[in-house]
Order: structure tokens, then sequence, then C-alpha cells
């Protein structure tokens, strides 16, 4: 059997197969509120024989978004919205589907990446950002509010309500966003966070933030539903995080019953100095899944069946996540079973497209075909 199609259980919830689709920002909603856009992009990828689809960063309040046009499920309408959108794509598709929810801290505020990218200035539609400490992330950039003690509580328990709002939709996983350069990244980072408080400079200080986080998450969600992180092992910028700090981190996640770490790196820092190549950031989880006894997933730029198979048949990873590769590709996993010989699953619409060399593709031939 190819290691990448075989079942795997995060928590008590059991995946047909390895291959994640990662979260992917779409930068579409409305006020936080799914679109049609949304109902869409995840009906392709709820059929495309993954076994577990999480939706993009998911702004636990108004000031936490990236964009005006994030997703977000701080209230009710987003809510009632984000409903609409999963009840079509169950309709369809048996896929676990978990969701990310996230802060962007001083990274908030920006236009969309086909507009620029830019800092979105309270004069033209954007809003004041908060973060660690008062430090912006570009040069030039207006200095974000840091957080007092009542704006820590706010975050949290948004980070809480956005949890419950989750379960509520049925949401079968959640993944707390703690990578790429966003608020709770730039608690753990000493790039962004130079605090003197409990919540900065030491290591423990700097993880206190995000392990009050997750323990508020997972006290407040049933056992049935994994809770896991997503993380970026380094900032590439030296003096900054590192594998060492992200050993420490998953280590402590997980004895609070962690279900699994994500994991990316850089964001942090317009500094950092990146060599990307095909599976560039497999080593990270490598280096973590050696250190700390929990499942982890590897991302970033794993492109290829056979790549992805050698990720999980060699051990450096148990899943592997595909972000830009299934834009590109909605029907990957299908590919990708193919070329490896093994089987994944379609909607019957579609059983017809199977190739002549791949009659067994999505399984035992139908009673009644011809």
């Amino acid at each position: 059997m190819s290691p990448l199609f075989t079942p795997i259980r995060l928590g008590e919830l059991e995946l047909a197969n390895r291959i994640v689709v990662a979260p992917m920002c779409q930068y579409s909603a409305d006020e936080g509120c799914a679109t049609d856009w949304h109902l869409m992009h995840l009906g392709q990828m709820a059929i495309s024989g993954a076994g577990l689809l999480i939706l993009e960063a998911t702004a636990i309040t108004a000031d936490g978004r990236i964009t005006p046009q994030d997703l977000g499920l701080w209230n009710d309408a987003n809510e009632q919205a984000l409903r609409r959108v999963l009840r079509g794509v169950r309709q369809h598709s048996p896929m676990p589907i978990g969701i990310q929810l996230s802060h962007a801290g001083r990274k908030a505020s920006s236009r969309a990446p086909w507009d620029g990218g830019a800092l979105l200035l309270p004069a033209d539609g954007g809003w004041d950002c908060v973060a660690p400490s008062p430090i912006p992330h570009g040069s030039g950039e207006p200095a974000p509010v840091q957080l007092d003690a009542a704006g820590l509580q706010r975050i949290r328990q948004g980070f809480v309500d956005a949890a419950q709002r989750a379960v509520r939709l049925g949401l079968d996983l959640i993944e707390l966003h703690a990578a790429h350069g966003y608020l709770l990244h730039q608690f753990l980072s000493p790039l962004s966070n130079q605090r003197t408080d409990a919540y900065g400079g030491s290591l423990d200080n700097r993880m206190r933030f995000v392990l009050e986080v997750f323990d508020a998450v997972r006290g407040t969600v049933p056992a049935r539903v994994p809770v896991g992180v997503r993380l970026s092992a380094t900032d590439w910028v030296d003096g900054g995080w590192d594998p060492e700090q992200s050993v420490a981190l998953c280590a402590a996640l997980r004895q609070r019953g962690c279900a699994f770490a994500h994991v990316s790196s850089g964001g942090v820092s317009p500094l950092q100095r990146i060599s990307v190549g095909p599976g560039y950031q497999v080593g990270l989880a490598e280096h973590i899944r050696r250190h700390v006894d929990m499942p982890v997933v590897a991302v970033g730029l794993i492109t290829e069946a056979e790549q992805a198979e050698a990720v999980i048949a060699d051990g450096r990873a148990d899943l592997v996540a595909l972000a830009r590769a299934m834009l590109y590709d909605p029907r990957w996993p299908w590919h990708a079973a193919a070329r490896l010989g093994a089987q994944t699953v379609a909607p019957p619409q579609y059983w017809r497209c199977q190739p002549a060399a791949h009659k067994a593709l999505f399984g035992a031939t139908r009673v009644g075909q011809r």
C-alpha cells in the first residue's frame, strides 16, 4: 500500500490518507462573511480526494484580519454565512474539514496581494494594528499598539469564541495560526516581542501567550475535536525564532494535548533570507518530529506525488500539506493515487472519468456499471 494513502488519526479524528489541503487565504469575504466564491473554492477542494481540508486563516476579531476581505468568525453573521457554505460542500463530500483560527497582529490592515499587499492606513479604510510590542513590521509603517492585559484577555476570548462557533458549525479540527509573522508568532519571536513583563524576554515568557491561547481553546472544545498549531519553525533571521525553540514549544504543546504541529517558516521579518527549493521546509518538520512525539505536517513546495510519498515513507513527516499545488491542480490527490498505484474517493458523478489504465482508482467497480 502507498504510504501516502494510508490512514492516520489526529486525536480522535481518522483521516483516509496523509494529504492535507493547507489553509489558503482567498481575500474574498464580505465583512468576514464567506461568499459564493468560498462555496466554489471549497467545493473543488472537498472533492479532491485529500484526507483533510483546512479552511483559510479565519480572523477571530475584526481587527485581526490581514485584509478587509479576510474570512472571519467573530460574530453571528460570519457564522451563518460559513454555515451556508459548509452545508453546500458537505452535501457532496465526506472529507473532514478543519479551520485555521488567526489574528494578524501588526500584519493586519493590509491590502490584498493583487492590490500590492501594503499596509492600509485608517484614513484609507484600514484600522490601527495591535502587537506584543510597538515595533512595526516594515520600515516606514506606524508602530502598532502594544497589547495590555485587557487586550490580551480580549484576544484570548476571541480565540475561544471563534472555536466555539467552529464547533457549532460541525468543523472537525481546529488549527491555531502561530506562523507567518501573525500575532501568535509575534509573541514567540524576539524580533517582534521586546516586552519586559511576563510575556517577553525568556523563551518561557515568549511562549506564554501561545500556550494560554491553546489551553483556553483546548479547554472549550469537545475532546473529539483535535486542536493543533501551525508554526514557523524558524524566522530565517539571526537572533530570531529558530528550530530549537520550536522543539521546546511543540514539547510544551504536546503536554497540553496538542494533536499535531503544522510546520512552516518565516514571515515575521522582511530581513528573512530563505533558500527556496522543492521541499525546502521538510527538514524543519523532520527536526521537530525527531524530538517531539506528536504528528507533524510538512508543507512547502511539495508538488510531485513521488516527492510526497518519500516524505511519508522515509518518516520525515506524518502528513504533507499542499497549497499552491492544489490551486493549480485541484485533482492532485487523484493524479497522485494513479501514479502511486493507490485508490482514492470521488463523487459518483465523476466515476466515469477514470482513465483506462486506472479503472480501480476510485475503488471497486460499481454494480451496474458498463
